[in-house]
Parts: C-alpha cells; structure tokens; sequence
C-alpha cells in the first residue's frame, strides 16, 4: 500500500463527510484560524529567544567549551564523545541537531556504532527548551524549573541507555 496517499485520502474522506452534512467547511477553517492567532502572538517571543539563544550559544563558541569539557563525563555514561555536540545542542535546537546527525552520519556512516548510537540519541531525546517555551509561554509569573530539568535528565538518560544497548546489539 501507498502510504503516501493516506493523507490526502483522509483530507478527502474529512471534507466529503462535511459537504454530506452541510457544514461550511471555509468558515469553520477561518474560526479556527482567528483562535490560533493570539496563540501564536503570545508563544512567538519565547521562541525567537530560544531560538536566537540557541545560536549566540553555538556561535559565541560555548557549545564547543562544553563539549570538550562533557566528553569525559559522556564516556562513563557509555556516550561516545564524538557524540558530546548532538547531546548538548538536541535541547536547544532540532534544526541544529539535524545538521549535526547528517554530519556525523557524513563522518563514520550509519551502520557505525557512533552512528547507530547518534540515531538513537537524536530519535530518543526532545528539544526541551523549545517545548518550554511553547508550553509556558501563557504561563504569568514563575515558570516552574522542576520540568525542565526532569526533561534533561530523561534526554539523558535515554542517550546513554540507547548508546549502551547499540554497544550491546
């Protein structure tokens, strides 16, 4: 089967089912269009600081400070150091961790272990920061730090289980 074809299948089926029941598909697409908007209103500067943040991180060269001093502490949790850069920049930036997959892929190929392990760390972690910023940006006062830092313990955790179990499969 095609899978390519499911959705848009599923957008024809929808619409079919709405024209059988006369709903006036333009108007209840443009109501719902005016409640996203003060949504996106009020996330958009909380994620244009992550997102400026996140690249004064990597440019300042911060992110390559950090990596060099993590890759010790990355190696006893079963992480390959040439990882370090994926670990770090996957919390702050999904774009920026792409390109650095596609580079260590470019490096040491998929079917190495640092490539194996970098898939999984990259499939099996979250863009923490970026996520925060959506999900308290309505938030008044205090942000709660308790998520967060469970989020970066889990993206943790889960890199160094992954990397455990590429070594051991």
């Amino acid at each position: 089967m095609n899978f390519s074809l499911l959705l848009p299948l599923l957008f024809l089926l929808l619409f079919g089912y709405a024209l059988a029941k006369k709903v006036r598909l333009y108007d209840c697409f443009t109501e719902g269009v005016k409640g996203a908007a003060p949504l996106v209103l009020s996330v958009f500067p909380y994620l244009c600081g992550i997102l400026i943040l996140s690249e004064l991180f990597t440019q300042s060269g911060l992110a390559a400070l950090f990596t060099r001093a993590a890759a010790p502490l990355l190696r006893a949790f079963s992480i390959p150091e040439e990882l370090a850069p994926l670990v770090l920049m996957k919390p702050f930036s999904g774009s920026g961790s792409t390109a650095l997959l596609s580079e260590l892929l470019a490096a040491y190929g998929a079917d190495s272990e640092i490539g194996r392990c970098a898939c999984v760390l990259y499939g099996s972690s979250e863009t923490v920061f970026y996520i925060s910023a959506v999900y308290y940006a309505n938030v008044r006062g205090r942000i709660p730090a308790a998520p967060v830092v469970i989020s970066l313990a889990a993206n943790f955790l889960a890199a160094s289980v992954g990397c455990l179990l590429c070594k051991v499969i």
